[in-house]
């Protein structure tokens, strides 16, 4: 494996700089810097989503034919890399980066060209359905009933951990179709029109205080069977086929060691608890450089996933590896920042930061006074809104069964 990039690389590399440096303002990258989960600001979102997508580039890892990038691997990496490092907001993976490979896949002539063009452009939110209250990281055991009647599908039942549930025009679910011996079938994968009849939306406070998950219910919402995506009962086929892009497919490690560094700068300037600085703090600098280490050894992995990649290897179960490395050393920098933003971290300040969602029952101060520095009222609220890190996606559980399985053969 080769780790330097090719003249073709670095050319586009600089493209891409020259290309964030000329399109993201001050308030995009605020926007980005104050986020305080994967999902920031969703106006911010949608406005650098109609940059991207003015420029070819929203959705570059689609086939060509539908607006993708005719991009290399490596491509696709420098691309995800130099974003994370300008600071460019994140866009919401829901729609580009999920159920629009599955529309690709498995999705009707009809289905991709009212959805591709309409996901690009913004026009089509989706939101997720699959988690249910007694459904979550097993799965299959989903119990929302859609029920046959004509041309129709009758869905009744409920999903939770719904992100942006209120903002979406349409939800993917995975609604329970038959009751068949295996669990895993019987299960149908179907688009619904979010103002459909008989749907009713219920935020949820997060321990943030951010309400950008809900949940939401159904009561005998018709949908037509035309929604269905790939065969009625073969529905969980093409939600395996959805999780891989869930799961991995970005690059994670430019975003743990900006987070790295920023936190570096910081702990620079807080007071340790001997005197100096709390990064001169052996017990601090210790595990930051822990964290910073295993970033790095991380990049190398996702070097390996992406070589693999381009000379057409399945990269088998990377995707598992990288997801887990991710998540749990993401959920270490976010604990490592609220150490060090010490009492300060202690309040609760939303108002300094650019959430995903609305902030519930918080009036900020009407002089806008804040105590301490920005970096320091959003570290509390990062580290909450990460503790679903190893949960979503497939729990880190989970992918170490997979791990077990597909490389130790357990």
């Amino acid at each position: 494996m080769d780790l330097d990039w090719s003249p073709t690389d670095l050319a586009f590399r600089d493209e891409v700089r020259h290309f964030l440096e000329e399109n993201l303002t001050p308030e995009l990258r605020r926007a980005g810097r104050l986020a305080t989960s994967v999902y920031p600001d969703h106006e911010a979102s949608m406005r650098w989503q109609r940059i991207l997508h003015a420029r070819g580039w929203a959705a570059p890892a689609w086939p060509v034919e539908w607006g993708g990038c005719d991009w290399s691997p490596a491509q696709h990496y420098i691309f995800d890399r130099e974003s994370m490092v300008a600071g460019a907001p994140a866009l919401s993976p829901m729609g580009i980066k999920m159920v629009a490979h599955a529309i690709i896949a498995f999705g009707t002539d009809e289905q991709k060209n009212f959805f591709l063009p309409r996901i690009l452009t913004g026009e089509v939110f989706f939101c997720q359905g699959y988690s249910e209250p007694e459904a979550g990281s097993d799965l299959a055991s989903l119990a929302m009933a859609a029920v046959s009647d004509g041309d129709d599908l009758v869905c009744t039942g409920s999903k939770i951990w719904t992100t942006h549930a209120t903002e979406a025009n349409w939800i993917f679910c995975l609604v329970r179709t038959s009751k068949l011996e295996r669990k895993q079938q019987g299960i149908t994968f179907l688009l619904i029109p979010m103002d459909a009849p008989g749907i009713q939306i219920r935020p949820l406070v997060m321990s943030s205080g951010e309400q950008v998950q809900n949940q939401v219910f159904f009561d005998e919402v018709r949908v037509p069977k035309a929604n269905v995506l790939g065969r009625i009962d073969e529905g969980w086929t093409v939600a395996k086929y959805l999780l891989n892009f869930e799961r991995g497919g970005t690059a994670l490690s430019p975003m743990l060691q900006v987070m790295a560094e920023a936190l570096a700068e910081q702990a620079g300037r807080q007071p340790g608890p001997n005197g100096g600085a709390l990064l001169d703090d052996p017990s601090f600098s210790t595990k930051l450089a822990d964290v910073r280490i295993r970033a790095d050894v991380l990049e190398i992995l996702e070097y390996r996933t992406m070589s693999a990649i381009s000379q057409g290897r399945n990269p088998g179960p990377a995707a598992s590896t990288l997801k887990i490395l991710g998540t749990e050393l993401s959920q270490q920098l976010t604990e490592l920042a609220l150490e060090a933003a010490g009492p300060r971290g202690r309040a609760y300040q939303p108002h300094a930061a650019m959430p995903g969602g609305p902030v519930a029952d918080y009036v900020p101060p009407a002089d806008g006074y804040l105590g301490g520095e920005d970096w320091q009222a959003v570290a509390p609220l990062r580290y909450f809104n990460d503790r679903a890190g190893s949960i979503y996606a497939g729990s880190n559980e989970i992918q170490r069964n997979i791990i077990a399985k597909a490389t130790l053969g357990l």
